[in-house]
């Protein structure tokens, strides 16, 4: 189907599918880098409150989904990370510095 054809009652669909997308994607949280256990995939984070977690400010250890994210923080970076909870971890899903 060529692109400039798309039927006009599609074009609202398809805004609607990326506003939902939108409002789907955790927000991203403040956070110190305290530790980096690049061995075992695991970042110790103190942060704020993380509201799609229903989680408190305190300090913790996460998982990481890509251990690449590792390699764009060091500790006692300010970052700004978003996270879920993946196979019943919480999971830094992506992370960059302030």
């Amino acid at each position: 189907m060529n692109a400039r054809k798309l039927s006009p009652t599609l074009l609202p669909l398809s805004f609607l599918v990326s506003a939902f997308a939108l409002a789907q994607a955790p927000a991203m949280t403040d956070a110190e880098v305290r530790t980096i256990n690049k061995d075992a995939g695991k970042i110790t984070l103190k942060h704020g409150e993380i509201k799609n977690l229903d989680m408190g400010a305190m300090t913790m250890v996460f998982a990481v989904k890509d251990a690449a994210l590792l390699d764009k923080v060091k500790e006692g970076d300010k970052v700004q990370f978003t996270a879920e909870k993946i196979r019943g971890q919480y999971t830094v899903t992506s992370i960059e510095k302030k």
